[in-house]
This record gives structure tokens, C-alpha cells and sequence, in this order.
């Protein structure tokens, strides 16, 4: 249920301790709900907070029928409490959640786009690999890289130099007729698109080097909401051109991933 104000000792708004999903709803039904459940879940049980029952995630959607597509937020929290970083000894979490209407950007599907390489390097750390956790200030700071509409996202590597993501979608990429995505073990957050798209046996998770982004056959991004963009262009970071890619007659990521998320496959 949507509350309308956050307390100003929600640990969420203090330090980022919690979770959250962004869920795309088709004439009101989610799409991948299993998947963002899982993965809610799976950050709970990793910051130790009790997740909400399956009932009340449930009802974050099921409200009056819509038509249409839209986006459905969800926030969990741990509640209020504590003192300084110790967490409370009773703690109630808190549930919020918002939708609101969304239109999917279909020309980035079938003209593809510009994206640049960032500079900011995301830090490892294991426990908080993969979960979709509330402390997003790398992305942030990242997302401030640049403004011209130019570009569409930026690419972000690790520490090691090893590419992890965009800084609010999933990285694919094709080399001699494989298609790969990074993996996330040490970083990064793994994607309800890009989970199922493993599962579908598509896609197979593996290491590239940023520097070495340049020299794939096809670049890829996408997430469950925005559906799959291909890169047309890559920059580097001061703003110098790397690489073109040219229209596919086919798209093989496409093919898989749109019809997952109730989107055409644009060729």
C-alpha cells in the first residue's frame, strides 16, 4: 500500500537500507513478477530484513483494471529506529509503492543508441552483488557524467577495470555468434530481463575488460522496463568516437527479450 509521507528516521532515507523494484504493468498485470519477487526477496534476506508477505506485495498491482502500460515502484525499508547504524531491536519495515502511466521509447529499438563509457569505477563488494538495494549513489554520481541528450546511458566498469553496466540497465554483447552479459558477482545489479533471458538459455554470463568493449561484434542494453536497446555508437569519456555499429537485419536479443515483456520485436 502507498504511504504518502516517509518518517524522518526511516532507515531508507537515513542510509539506504533497503530494497526496491521497478515493475512494468501491462493493462495492469506485471510482467517478470516472479523474477522482481524473487529478487526483492533475495535483498531482503541479504540486509536481514523481514520481506514482506506475498500478499501484500501482490496488492501494490492489484488495483482497479488499467489499460496500457505502466511502471509500479516498490519500497521496502527496514522501518524506522535504531541507533546510529545499529538496527532496532523490533524492526517494522516499511512497504510503499507508486504507479504511474509509461510510454516505452520504441524509436531506441529500431534506430538504436549513443552511449558513452563513464569514468566513475564501480566498487566491488560481494554482499551486495546482484540485489537492487536503495544505496545507488555510484549510479548518481555516475548519471552526472553528462548531460547532452547525445547520449542515452553511460557504461560503467569496476575497479578492475572489468565492465559491469549501464547506469540503469543491463550490458549484452555478441562475439563469433555468442551473446554475453557481464558477470555480477562482485557488483552491479542483476536484472529481471537479464535473468530471464539466462534461464531462456540466450545468454550466457561472462567477464570483458572495458577497453575491449569496442571490439565486440553487437552491444546491447536493457532492462525489464525499457526492453532492449542496440548501441549504434560508443564515446569514451572525454567525448572522442570509439566505435559504429550498423543497423542488424535481425535482432537476436530482440527476438527473445520483447515478447517476454509484451513488446514487438522491431525486426
Amino acid at each position: 500500500m502507498s504511504q504518502p509521507w516517509v518518517p524522518f528516521d526511516d532507515r531508507g532515507l537515513a542510509y539506504g537500507d533497503g530494497v526496491f523494484e521497478t515493475v512494468l504493468l501491462h493493462d495492469g498485470q506485471p510482467v517478470l513478477w516472479q523474477q522482481h519477487v524473487e529478487r526483492l526477496l533475495e535483498g531482503c534476506q541479504r540486509l536481514m530484513i523481514d520481506p514482506p508477505s506475498p500478499a501484500a506485495l501482490s496488492a501494490t498491482w492489484q488495483a482497479a483494471p488499467t489499460v496500457g502500460w505502466e511502471v509500479l515502484k516498490i519500497i521496502v525499508t527496514r522501518g524506522s529506529g535504531g541507533r546510529g547504524y545499529a538496527i532496532p531491536d523490533v524492526a517494522a519495515p516499511r512497504l510503499m509503492s507508486r504507479r504511474v502511466p509509461f510510454q516505452p521509447d520504441s524509436s531506441a529499438w529500431s534506430q538504436g543508441v549513443s552511449v558513452r563509457i563513464c569514468s566513475l569505477r564501480l566498487a566491488r563488494q560481494p554482499r551486495l552483488a546482484g540485489i537492487k538495494h536503495l544505496n545507488r549513489l555510484e549510479n548518481v554520481l555516475a548519471r552526472q557524467e553528462w548531460q547532452a541528450t547525445d547520449y542515452r546511458e553511460g557504461l560503467l566498469a569496476d575497479n578492475h577495470g572489468l565492465v559491469v553496466e549501464a547506469t540503469s540497465m543491463n550490458l549484452f554483447w555478441e562475439q563469433n555468434g555468442c551473446i554475453m552479459t557481464p558477470t555480477l558477482d562482485q557488483c552491479g545489479v542483476e536484472g529481471t530481463l537479464r535473468a530471464a533471458l539466462i534461464d531462456a538459455q540466450l545468454v550466457t554470463p561472462a567477464q570483458l575488460a572495458i577497453d575491449e568493449v569496442a571490439a565486440v561484434d553487437r552491444l546491447w542494453l536493457a532492462n525489464s522496463v525499457q526492453g532492449v536497446w542496440p548501441v549504434n555508437a560508443l564515446w569514451t569519456a572525454e567525448g572522442a568516437p570509439l566505435r559504429r555499429w550498423g543497423a542488424p537485419r535481425h535482432d537476436p536479443l530482440q527476438a527473445v527479450a520483447h515478447p517476454l515483456l509484451g513488446y514487438p520485436a522491431t525486426s
